[in-house]
């Protein structure tokens, strides 16, 4: 047996080379359990994350690839077993985003796709967004089975916080602005308020918009959150948002 682990040859002569590396380069930002999340900056792991670029255009259609991966920061989440680390998905954001995007692109991969990880990447990603003291949203436009997914974790977010409300001093029933949904999910203004009306739950009443929540909003909640029986817990998150426009050159 050939222990050594400089390049060697196939039966067809053709060299190749074994990766050795047990986890994603970068920094550990989190870990919970068997799920744990690595930042790696786009410049100085150039090779790297232009591979998972390369990587997610073979199961998104839509990905447009950009070769110089210096302005982006990419997000890994492994799953941890005894054998080491193992990639299930990534999603990468601009160091700097005019529109405040906070995903770039977003990928399950196959293997571990109906697990709950989708959602889990997109609540990381809003995760950040609150330590960063921001609203963030996807880059636009959406794919169909993008928007599928991101308007599934909106509705469940935003609900969450709606039946959780507690009537205030002096008045009968609970009240909340748009903007107070925003600021305690970190979404944006106008997805808040597509989801609201994707969910039927805006009405105009007394010359004023109200929310108003059915049974059956409820009904399909419960049984969204019994589905979802990963979340992210943010004291495992270990990270200090970054102030690109001093750092001159990414």
């Amino acid at each position: 047996m050939n222990l050594n682990r400089g390049p060697s040859k196939s039966p067809l002569g053709i060299g190749f080379s074994k990766c050795l590396l047990k986890h994603p380069p970068g920094n550990e930002i989190y870990r919970k359990g068997h799920i744990s999340f690595f930042e790696i900056d786009g410049r100085k792991n150039k090779a790297y994350a232009q591979n998972l670029c390369l990587l997610a255009k073979l199961f998104l259609d839509h990905k447009t690839l950009y070769y110089d991966t210096d302005p982006f920061l990419f997000y890994c989440m492994c799953e941890i077993d005894i054998k080491g680390y193992h990639i299930v998905g990534y999603f990468s954001k601009e160091k700097e985003s005019s529109e405040d995007y906070n995903v770039a692109c977003i990928l399950s991969l196959p293997p571990y796709q109906r697990k709950g990880y989708g959602k889990l990447l997109i609540e990381f990603s809003y995760e950040l967004s609150k330590c960063e003291g921001k609203t963030g949203s996807p880059e636009k436009p959406l794919s169909d089975l993008g928007l599928l997914s991101y308007r599934s974790y909106w509705s469940q977010t935003i609900l969450e916080i709606l039946i959780g409300l507690k009537p205030t001093e002096g008045n009968e029933t609970p009240i909340i602005t748009i903007n107070e949904i925003s600021e305690l999910t970190s979404i944006k203004k106008e997805d808040v308020i597509s989801t609201l009306q994707h969910l039927n739950l805006i009405n105009y009443y007394k010359g004023q918009y109200i929310v108003t929540l059915a049974k059956e909003h409820m009904d399909t909640h419960n049984k969204a959150l019994q589905k979802r029986k990963i979340r992210i817990d943010s004291k495992c998150l270990h990270w200090q948002p970054k102030d690109w426009s001093k750092r001159g050159k990414w």
